[in-house]
């Protein structure tokens, strides 16, 4: 049976750019809002109520990005740690090296469709409209 809404895409998204950094042997970093409740990093090193976490598979074990949670498990200055985000407190994902990746926007995290979608092979929504695509930055 298929979900109640539509499946969020953050998820999707965080998972190809972890991916495409890593294909591209380059380091993945989030940027996470330690603000939002749920998540669960080591305080002492958040600044300005961000923290960001090195998510290779060099520096983490048991790398989860799940549909609703990142979750791994990470050393700071030797210290263990279980680190658990809610998807919606990660704010962007990028590469170290380069600096290329992607910022997500609150439309990742609260999937609420602005418009219809247009019917299988009709090219304009109900109503006249034409469609409208988005510039994912």
């Amino acid at each position: 049976m298929p979900p109640p809404g539509p499946i969020p895409q953050r998820p999707y998204l965080l998972r190809a750019m972890h991916a495409w950094i890593s294909d591209n042997g380059q380091t993945p970093h989030v940027v996470v809002d330690a603000a939002v409740e749920g998540v669960e990093v080591p305080g002492q090193y958040v600044n300005d109520g961000r923290i960001v976490l090195n998510i290779s598979h060099d520096a983490v074990a048991n790398l989860d990005i799940g549909n609703d949670f990142l979750r791994f498990q990470a050393r700071f200055s030797g210290t263990p740690y279980r680190i658990s985000v809610p998807l919606r407190a990660v704010l962007g994902i990028y590469a170290q090296e380069s600096g290329r990746g992607m910022i997500f926007t609150e439309e990742e995290a609260a999937v609420a469709p602005e418009e219809p979608a247009p019917e299988p092979g009709g090219g304009a929504v109900p109503g006249g409209r034409k469609p409208r695509l988005k510039v994912v930055k």
